[in-house]
C-alpha cells in the first residue's frame, strides 16, 4: 500500500478509537491493539517524513523543546465569573436574571462542573488545530500549541470539516489516579511531590518541551465556545453548544445539561457535590449559565464577567497556612503521632488549626518544616492532612522537626519494630495510652457508654478513679466522690452509672471492636463474632482458625492470637467478665435470605438507623460493608447518597431505595 494511503488510514483509524476512548467512554480495543497501531503510524512516518500531517495523532507525544512562549491574543475575551457560596447567593442570581429578561417565568440554566484544572483555548481553522492558548489576562495568553497536541481527548482534527474559524473552551485537568501515580514516581526518584492535580495540571501545560507534557498525562475536557466565525450559527442554546462539541469529538462531562428554573439547579448542585469525592477528575463547584444564546445577549457583561453565567464554588478541600510547629500525640496503641499546630484556615468547609503528618518518614518524604507555608487538605470528613510545603514561600527561619526519642507524657524510651515506620511508646500503663484506649471502649459503636466523655474520662484518671478498661465497672463504688466533684449533679451521675451497667450486656461484636485489637476494626468484629459465636472460642482460636474465617487475612488473624495470648489483655478481659460484662454470643442465622451477599448501606436512612439494618442483614445470613467494591451485592441508597452510590452505579452494583429494602424482609424482621 502507498505509505501515504496507509498513513491516512492509520491516522483516522486511531483517532476514531481515540474517540471511543475519551469521548464515548467506550473502547473496541485493548490498549496493546491500540499501541500497535500507534507505533506503526510512528514507524510509517519516521521513513517517509513526507505523509506527515499537521494533525497526527503521534504529535501526543511531543516534540523537540520551545525557547519561549509567544503571545496569543483571543478572537473573543476568556472573562472570569462572578462566584456563589449558598443557596441564597444561587437564588439572588436567578432573580437578576429574571429581571434582566423581564420575566417571572423559571428560566432555563446550562448546568456543568467546574473543572478543577488550567483553562485553555483553542482555535480550529477549517477543523484543524491551528492555536492553543493559555487565559492569561484573560485578553492575551500563552501560546502553548505543541503541548496542546499531547492532551488526552483533544482532537487534532474536527470530526466534521468546518469552514471558518471556531474558539473552543475548556480545562485541561489530571486525573486523580495519574496523580498518584505521579507523586508516587517523583517521590523515588527524590523529587519534590506535587501539592494537588491542578498545580502538576497547570505545571504541565507550561512546559517549554512538550515531550514534558506528555508524560504528564494530561486531559483535556470542553465547556465553552469562544469566537465561531463560521457562516452561521454553530448553536441557539449553551446546551446546544456542548451537545455540538460532542459530536465533533471534544469530551464533555455527560451529566452537564439544561435545568429549568433555580430549584432544578439547586438539585443539581447538590447531587454533584455529593459525588465530588467519586469523580475521576477535581472540580470546584458547578457553573450555571443562561442557556439560551439569544439572552445570554440581552443580559451582556460587566468588564468583569456576563451577568448570565456564575460560578457556585464548593467549600476548598485545599488551602494555604503557616505550620507553627509540630508537637507529638501518643494513641491508644503508643503509636507517637506527629500532629501540625497551624495557623487557623478556613477548609472543607470547617475551620482548622490541626492537621496529621501521618509520621516522621513522611514529613522527610515531603520536606516539611516547622516555619513553612503548607498545602492543608481536608475532604468530606478525612481528617485534615498536610500535603506538602509551598517551596517558594519557605524562608531561612524554617526548622526540621526533631524526631521523638521518648514519649512526650511518660518519658519512656521510643522504639520503632523493624519494618515499620510508627515510632512507639512501649509502656502500657503510659497515661495518654490508658485514655485513648477508655475512650475508645466507651465510644457509641462500642459499649456506648453515654455520658463518659473525654473530658470526664481525663479528669476521673487524674483523680484515680480510672486506671483501665475494668475500672470503668467499679465506679458505682465511688458514687459519694462522683456527686461531690463540680459541676456533676447527682442525676447526671446516677444517669452514668446507669448507662454503664446497662452496657455490660452488649453484643460480642461490639466487645470485640471495643478491646482495641490491633487491624481489626467494626466490620472484622462482626465477622469475627458471626463466626466463632462466643467470646470463649475467639479466646482460644489459633492462628489457623482465625485465618480459615471470612475476611480475617493473616495480619488481623496475627495481631487477634498475639493480643488474646499477652498476660495483661488476658488479664484485663477477665477482670471486666468478673464485673459483669457479659458479651451476648454471636447468633446462629435466622434465616438464608440474604446468604451469600454484601450490602452497603449509605445517605440517610429515614425508617430504620443504619446499624439496625446492619444487624438485621446479619440475622438473615447476609454481610455489610462500608465500601462499595465488585464484591458489593446490594447498595441502598437514602437522601443524600454520594460517593457510594456513584461508585456502585460506576461498578454495575444493584442500587435499591430504603424502601426496597424493606420489602425484602419477612415481617417483624426490622
Amino acid at each position: 500500500m502507498d505509505p501515504a494511503q496507509r498513513a491516512a488510514e492509520l491516522r483516522s483509524v486511531i483517532e476514531h478509537h481515540l474517540y471511543l476512548y475519551h469521548v464515548l467512554d467506550r473502547p473496541e480495543i485493548s490498549d496493546t491493539e491500540y499501541d500497535m497501531l500507534f507505533r506503526e503510524l510512528q514507524e510509517l512516518e519516521a521513513r517517509h517524513p513526507e505523509v506527515a500531517t499537521p494533525d497526527s495523532p503521534t504529535l501526543r507525544i511531543g516534540g523537540p523543546p520551545l525557547k519561549a512562549f509567544h503571545p496569543h491574543r483571543h478572537l473573543v475575551p476568556m472573562l472570569s465569573l462572578d462566584n456563589a457560596f449558598g443557596e441564597e447567593e444561587l437564588r439572588a442570581f436567578d432573580r437578576r436574571v429574571r429581571e434582566g429578561l423581564e420575566t417571572e417565568d423559571p428560566v432555563t440554566y446550562q448546568c456543568e462542573v467546574k473543572f478543577d484544572g488550567a483553562s485553555i483555548s483553542l482555535t480550529y481553522e477549517n477543523g484543524v488545530l491551528t492555536n492553543a492558548a493559555t487565559r492569561g489576562d484573560g485578553e492575551t495568553g500563552e501560546e502553548v500549541t505543541a503541548n496542546a497536541k499531547t492532551l488526552r481527548g483533544l482532537p487534532l482534527r474536527l470530526r466534521e470539516p468546518l469552514a471558518g474559524t471556531v474558539e473552543v473552551r475548556g480545562e485541561v485537568v489530571m486525573l486523580k489516579r495519574v496523580f498518584e501515580e505521579l507523586n508516587v514516581a517523583r517521590s523515588a526518584n527524590g523529587e519534590q511531590v506535587f501539592a494537588n492535580p491542578r498545580n502538576a495540571a497547570a505545571g504541565g501545560l507550561r512546559q517549554l518541551d512538550s515531550r514534558l507534557t506528555a508524560a504528564r498525562k494530561l486531559n483535556f475536557m470542553a465547556h465553552g465556545l469562544g469566537a465561531a466565525n463560521l457562516g452561521g450559527p454553530f448553536a441557539g442554546t449553551q446546551s446546544g453548544i456542548m451537545a455540538r462539541l460532542a459530536e465533533l469529538g471534544f469530551p464533555v462531562y455527560k451529566e452537564s445539561g439544561p435545568r429549568s428554573g433555580i430549584d432544578a439547579v439547586l438539585d443539581f448542585v447538590s447531587t454533584i457535590q455529593s459525588r465530588r469525592d467519586a469523580l475521576e477528575f477535581g472540580i470546584d463547584g458547578v457553573v450555571i449559565k443562561v442557556d439560551d444564546l439569544a439572552d445570554q445577549g440581552r443580559l451582556g457583561s460587566t468588564a468583569r464577567g456576563p451577568r448570565w453565567a456564575i460560578a457556585y464554588k464548593f467549600p476548598a478541600e485545599q488551602a494555604f497556612t503557616r505550620l507553627n510547629h509540630v508537637f507529638v500525640s501518643v494513641g491508644r496503641t503508643g503509636s507517637l503521632n506527629p500532629v501540625a499546630d497551624l495557623e487557623p484556615v478556613y477548609v472543607g468547609g470547617v475551620t482548622v488549626s490541626r492537621a496529621t503528618l501521618h509520621n516522621y518518614d513522611e514529613i522527610a518524604r515531603k520536606d516539611i518544616r516547622e516555619g513553612d507555608t503548607v498545602v492543608v487538605q481536608r475532604a468530606g470528613d478525612v481528617i485534615p492532612e498536610v500535603v506538602g510545603p509551598v517551596l517558594e514561600k519557605r524562608t531561612p527561619e524554617a526548622r526540621v522537626p526533631a524526631v521523638p526519642t521518648h514519649c512526650p507524657v511518660c518519658n519512656t524510651a521510643a522504639v520503632r519494630k523493624e519494618g515499620e515506620v510508627v515510632l512507639k511508646c512501649p509502656n502500657r500503663a503510659c497515661p495518654a495510652q490508658i485514655a485513648g484506649k477508655l475512650e475508645h471502649f466507651v465510644g457509641r459503636r462500642m459499649m456506648d457508654i453515654d455520658g463518659l466523655g473525654e473530658k470526664l474520662i481525663h479528669r476521673l484518671l487524674e483523680l484515680g478513679y480510672l486506671v483501665d478498661l475494668p475500672s470503668i465497672y467499679r465506679l458505682h463504688e465511688r458514687r459519694t466522690e462522683l456527686v461531690e466533684l463540680d459541676r456533676l449533679g447527682e442525676q447526671s451521675i446516677d444517669n452514668l452509672l446507669a448507662g454503664i451497667e446497662a452496657s455490660k450486656r452488649r453484643p460480642l461484636a461490639r466487645f470485640l471492636h471495643a478491646l482495641g485489637i490491633p487491624e481489626l476494626g467494626e466490620k472484622g468484629s462482626q465477622d469475627l463474632a458471626r463466626e466463632l459465636r462466643s467470646l470463649d472460642a475467639v479466646r482460644s482460636a489459633d492462628y489457623d482458625t482465625l485465618l480459615a474465617l471470612p475476611n480475617i487475612g493473616p495480619r488481623t488473624a496475627s495481631e487477634i492470637q498475639e493480643f488474646f495470648e499477652e498476660e495483661e489483655n488476658r488479664r484485663i478481659v477477665d477482670e471486666l467478665l468478673a464485673t459483669g460484662v457479659e458479651p451476648e454470643e454471636g447468633a446462629a442465622p435466622e434465616s438464608d435470605l440474604f446468604a451469600g451477599q454484601t450490602f452497603v448501606f449509605t445517605g440517610k436512612l429515614e425508617r430504620f438507623t443504619r446499624e439496625a439494618a446492619e444487624e438485621v442483614v446479619g440475622r438473615l445470613g447476609g454481610k455489610t460493608a462500608g465500601s462499595v467494591s465488585k464484591l458489593t451485592s446490594v447498595v441502598v441508597a437514602g437522601p443524600g447518597a454520594g460517593s457510594k452510590l456513584a461508585k456502585a452505579e460506576s461498578l454495575g452494583v444493584k442500587v435499591m431505595t430504603e424502601s426496597e429494602f424493606l420489602e425484602l424482609l419477612p415481617e417483624g424482621a426490622l
